[in-house]
């Protein structure tokens, strides 16, 4: 399995030096940055498993850019692990307001790091396996109303399928069938039409059972490895 791909905003250089080394050891694909505004053009620009993120920003403070992250298309659902030496209640509520999903408490050191990340790593891998896009290249019939679609698949992740199926409009509630290669499952979804370029379309699934999920989940694990 693919390293997690972490994202590092901490303007202190000790610490920052130290965060790296600890999740380079942990076989973590780190990017250290110092400067909030780069952070921002880059979590604009890729998508990362995690983000930790200091508080105490100069330019672009960690609560504004908590806020920022969870408002772009890349990272909207990417956890962030706020990193901060306040502790108290109104500090807590405010950045998980503004999108954090854990804590690490300052001054950090290299136990409770490994310890914190070792705790996360789970939890940060289920978030990547849920929004990981495969290839998937296979005939798909997609019904709108009393409308029968065909077409092709592009991709696939646990969320939703990428297609190119014409005919299918932004906003429409459609119903998604497919085999999948290899295991020769029929996968049979509700959604809706959460985007529609030229030729393709993203459908995020709105209505799935157990087994076609548990299907999905583990095609995208065997494409994943």
């Amino acid at each position: 399995m693919a390293s997690l791909k972490l994202l590092i905003v901490e303007d202190n250089s000790a610490s920052l030096e130290l965060m790296t080394e600890v999740l380079t050891s942990l076989k973590a694909e780190v990017r250290p940055v110092s400067d909030s505004k780069k952070a921002l053009s880059l979590v604009k620009q890729e998508k990362f498993d995690g983000i930790f993120l200091d508080l105490e920003m100069p330019d672009l403070h960690g609560f504004e850019l908590a806020r920022l992250i969870r408002d772009s298309s890349w990272n909207k659902t990417t956890p962030i692990i706020v990193v901060t030496g306040r502790d108290d209640r109104q500090t807590m509520r405010q950045a998980f307001e503004a999108g954090a999903t854990f804590f690490l408490q300052k001054p950090v050191d290299r136990q409770r790091l490994s310890g914190l990340y070792r705790a996360v790593r789970g939890g940060l891998l289920e978030s990547r396996r849920r929004h990981l896009r495969v290839p998937l290249q296979t005939e798909v019939v997609c019904t709108v109303g009393p409308r029968t679609l065909r077409g092709q698949s592009w991709n696939l992740s646990q969320g939703g399928i990428q297609v190119e199926v014409s005919g299918l409009q932004s906003g429409d509630t459609v119903r998604v069938a497919w085999r999948l290669p290899a295991s020769d499952v029929d996968i049979d979804v509700t959604g809706v039409v959460a985007w529609a370029g030229e030729r393709r379309q993203g459908i995020r699934f709105t209505e799935i059972n157990d087994r076609n999920q548990a299907s999905i989940r583990r095609f995208v694990s065997e494409m994943e490895e």
